[in-house]
């Protein structure tokens, strides 16, 4: 868990990405590297998901990837299976955490509540995503949550773009943030992957201003 949490600090951002067809995830996992964010977490949202992470572990194991929208155990299972490194989960179902741990995968439960924060420590866990970010208050939400909550670190994702990440970013409980802007499906679906290797680098900038 540490050594992963380590890797999502050094990134800043990590690429949320939605894949139709697992046909994209190779040139997907190209322009990640090369633009300077090798990380990826492939939603569970679509049926590709599972080849795509297979294919990116197997064949790009310069790429941090894990499974994101896991909702069940089953669903850990099949992204482990396939070479996810990590577990992302929208909201926070303390079964599939415990699974999680007991399988010695990394996991970050989407929290949004004070309530859900404190079980959260109370599992053991000492990072969390923050979910639906923007919706929930942003920023200044999670500095109020953090205050109480002084080992408690966050993953927000959720409305977070290029032109708030820096908000983010700047503040010392923030991992790395979630977002799609620099993935989005319609350019993969497309096979603009020029574009979209402009927008990581884009990103990966941001980061390197910040945190150096």
């Amino acid at each position: 868990m540490d050594a992963i949490v380590e890797q999502f600090k050094k990134l800043g951002i990590l690429p949320v990405v939605v894949l139709d067809d697992a046909k994209y995830a190779e040139s997907l996992a190209d322009v990640l590297f090369q633009g300077g964010l090798p990380c990826a977490e492939i939603t569970f949202r679509t049926s590709a998901a599972e080849e795509s992470i297979k294919l990116i572990s197997s064949k790009h194991p310069e790429i941090l990837v894990g499974a994101g929208t896991v909702l069940t155990k089953e669903q850990v299972d099949r992204a482990v299976d396939a070479g996810a490194k990590f577990i992302v989960s929208p909201g926070f179902d303390e079964e599939v955490i415990r699974y999680c741990q007991k399988k010695g995968i990394p996991v970050f439960p989407g929290t949004m509540t004070p309530t859900e924060m404190m079980k959260a420590i109370a599992m053991g866990l000492k990072v969390v995503k923050f979910f639906p970010a923007e919706s929930a208050g942003g920023i200044k939400m999670i500095k109020s949550c953090a205050a109480p909550f002084t080992n408690l670190s966050f993953m927000p994702t959720g409305g977070i773009d290029v032109g708030n990440v820096k908000d983010y970013l700047l503040y010392d409980k923030i991992v790395c943030c979630g977002g799609s802007w620099m993935v989005p499906k319609d350019l993969v679906n497309e096979g603009k992957f020029d574009e979209i290797e402009k927008k990581v680098r884009e990103a990966a900038k941001i980061v390197k201003d910040i945190r150096g």
